[in-house]
């Protein structure tokens, strides 16, 4: 009988390494996504985790894109990146905290929520 659990132990210890490590691999990927004939690109992580957001001219005036001042672009590139980081902060403490409620505050590792 010990022996099962310890076992089991063994499994769930190499499991839970496993998890940590694909969390890592995931965090550190870039995806990205493209609209408008690649005039707008976003980047996130592996685990949706919004990175960044690229906006060509051209997506803010198809007719003439070189009337686009890219100050204007980059102001609007900061202020989409803030409110959508601003958006993952508060999804991932709802989900820290929903978590918390099932496993009852214990903390398991390779589930960093």
């Amino acid at each position: 009988m010990g022996m099962n659990l310890m076992n089991i132990m063994k499994t769930v210890q190499k499991a839970q390494s496993k998890a940590v490590e694909v969390q890592k691999e995931l965090e550190d990927l870039e995806i990205t996504g493209v609209a408008g004939n690649g005039s707008i690109k976003v980047i996130c992580n592996g685990q949706g985790k919004f990175k960044s957001i690229k906006i060509a001219p051209e997506a803010i005036n198809p007719e003439n894109p070189s009337s686009v001042d890219s100050d204007s672009i980059e102001m609007l590139e900061d202020l989409i990146t803030s409110a959508m980081s601003q958006a993952n902060e508060q999804s991932s403490k709802i989900m820290s905290e929903k978590m918390k409620k099932i496993t009852g505050g214990i903390s398991i590792p390779g589930l960093n929520f």
